[in-house]
């Protein structure tokens, strides 16, 4: 081998050897990482139990979207202050965004204009007045009551209808009440509305036997939450007489428990929306504020539907209903 031909293939080695040793320390060849945004979700009670579908719907997002999720409880429901608390501490431990489910809204909103906030926050619910407040993922709550007072007004007039709450200041029963007695108000067919709030399973059990003993009156039940109306339901689940007297039984929720008693006769009919979607939207706001995507509020309003036992097979609630992972 000639001097040249030498001189050549020492440069050519000398040259894949200084490239090898630049790659090896990323000076020019680097994997690009992948930026993990961490958001947390605060909700209500004090149990993720009841917050199956819409943690699917998140976890499917996050998985996609590349979110660090947390998701966190109360240690007593509808505490409002805690929430705020709660806030604070999650955006001072590094959370991007926090998505929140008011304990009672109104509050809520007066909590949070008073609060110096250094992340966003988008809410399931109707959006907030505070200025960190991007989004908010929610359904049309007064129509929501419509489509259960609607359903109630297949009953005969003269039966009493009793209105089952924890309290209107929680999550968005004023304005589920507020639609129900528009609806049994719409023309002069007019309903008797009894509004109780139920505390506790002896509340809920007193006020359905008072409608047997010491004179039978049948009824109509409404729960404008879906505490009231598991409550409910568990009560009746209990006495083939209390079914026979509670005429019928409606409310608001999806949970499993809810749909068991709907599929066993004892609920007539269910107010429900996609709570898969709900999560995964939630997400995906979160997600699209923190990398700049939108500046401006938004609120996105989901579509509810009124679901009867004879419709839980149909394939289109079926899935909505029971949505797999």
């Amino acid at each position: 081998m000639n001097p040249k031909n030498k001189l050549f293939i020492g440069g050519f080695c000398m040259v894949l050897i200084f490239l090898y040793l630049l790659s090896s320390t990323n000076l020019i060849l680097h994997d690009k990482k992948t930026e993990i945004l961490p958001i947390s979700v605060i909700v209500e009670e004090t149990s993720d139990e009841d917050y199956e579908k819409l943690r699917k719907g998140m976890d499917r997002a996050a998985e996609e979207l590349h979110v660090d999720l947390s998701f966190i409880t109360l240690y007593q429901s509808h505490d409002q202050e805690q929430q705020l608390q709660l806030i604070s501490r999650e955006m001072s431990d590094g959370a991007r965004a926090v998505i929140l489910s008011p304990a009672k809204p109104e509050e809520a909103g007066i909590g949070l204009e008073e609060m110096v906030l250094n992340s966003p926050l988008v809410i399931l619910g109707h959006i907030l007045p505070a200025s960190q407040v991007m989004a908010g993922v929610s359904i049309d709550y007064q129509e929501a009551g419509r489509l259960l007072g609607k359903a109630a007004r297949e009953n005969p007039k003269e039966l009493p209808v009793y209105l089952l709450t924890e309290g209107l200041d929680y999550g968005y029963a004023r304005e589920i009440y507020d639609g129900i007695r528009q609806e049994l108000a719409a023309d002069a067919k007019t309903y008797n509305t009894i509004l109780c709030t139920i505390n506790s399973p002896e509340d809920c059990r007193s006020l359905i036997e008072s409608t047997v003993y010491p004179q039978k009156q049948e009824s109509v039940l409404i729960a404008l939450d879906k505490n009231s109306l598991e409550m409910a339901a568990k009560v009746m689940e209990d006495s083939t007489v209390y079914q026979e007297n509670i005429r019928a039984l409606y409310g608001i929720g999806d949970t499993t428990r809810l749909l068991n008693f709907l599929d066993k006769g004892i609920i007539r009919g269910l107010v429900a929306h996609n709570r898969f979607d709900e999560g995964y939207l939630s997400i995906e706001k979160a997600v699209a504020v923190i990398t700049g995507g939108y500046s401006e509020k938004e609120e996105l309003v989901m579509e509810s539907y009124y679901i009867t036992r004879e419709e839980l097979r149909n394939p289109i609630y079926e899935k909505m209903l029971y949505p797999i992972d």
